[in-house]
């Protein structure tokens, strides 16, 4: 374990651990923990350069997280979790079994995501649940539609929920409390139990004068070229 930071007496590591270079691990952690069923070893935990792990974490074996991943306190990361680099979960955020997870995310605390697949660079509200089984309890649900996927650039406000199976595109905006209980085309605002297409995000404009426009700091390629000449006008 090159470089890495903890305190072998108030930090659990378990076998089948790789940490990278540099990774901080606060104590009262468990790394590798193994899943229901698995013995120690048995699922391999990779765990990225740059790491930071906030005290009462627990990353399960079979999770493989990129480079400078950093937690909140008390996040729970289960079997089966995929993270790219430069991500982060924030505190109590509990990652169940099966997501798959980009580059720049950042989910804010209290939020759970199960069989979600996000891609980069989205921003995910404190308190934001995933669901991932249309019929709770059903035996064969991990054959059915599963849990959502979010497009990249896509930002989620708080206390949103976000119903099995459905796809939000690419550079959305969800707004807080939403319930998403349909598909969400890329470039849109959309808010409301359930979640209706406002307008499209190119609409949105800068209260304060900052910007030509809200989101006007992302990729150009996002937008519509015809809609945004290069003078901003």
């Amino acid at each position: 374990m090159p470089d890495a930071t903890f305190d072998p007496n108030k930090v659990t590591i378990h076998p089948g651990v790789k940490l990278g270079r540099g990774v901080v691990i606060h104590d009262f952690c468990v790394i590798g923990l193994p899943p229901r069923g698995a013995s120690p070893g048995e699922r391999e935990t990779i765990i990225g350069d740059g790491a930071v792990i906030r005290p009462f974490t627990t990353i399960y074996g079979g999770v493989t997280i990129g480079r400078n991943f950093q937690t909140g306190q008390g996040a729970s990361i289960r079997e089966g979790n995929v993270i790219g680099d430069d991500s982060s979960v924030g505190t109590l955020v509990i990652l169940e079994v099966g997501n798959r997870i980009g580059n720049h995310v950042r989910i804010h605390g209290g939020s759970g995501l199960e069989h979600t697949t996000v891609g980069d660079h989205v921003i995910i509200g404190p308190n934001v649940f995933f669901v991932s089984d249309p019929h709770p309890a059903c035996p064969r649900y991990t054959e059915c539609v599963l849990g959502p996927t979010i497009g990249r650039y896509t930002r989620i406000g708080g206390s949103v929920v976000v119903n099995p199976g459905v796809t939000i595109g690419e550079n959305c905006l969800i707004g807080s409390g939403a319930v998403v209980t349909r598909d969400i085309p890329p470039n849109t605002v959309a808010a409301g139990s359930p979640a209706r297409e406002r307008l499209r995000i190119e609409q949105l404009k800068c209260f304060k004068g900052l910007y030509p426009r809200a989101y006007a700091w992302d990729p150009p390629e996002l937008f519509d070229p015809a809609l945004f000449p290069p003078n901003g006008e």
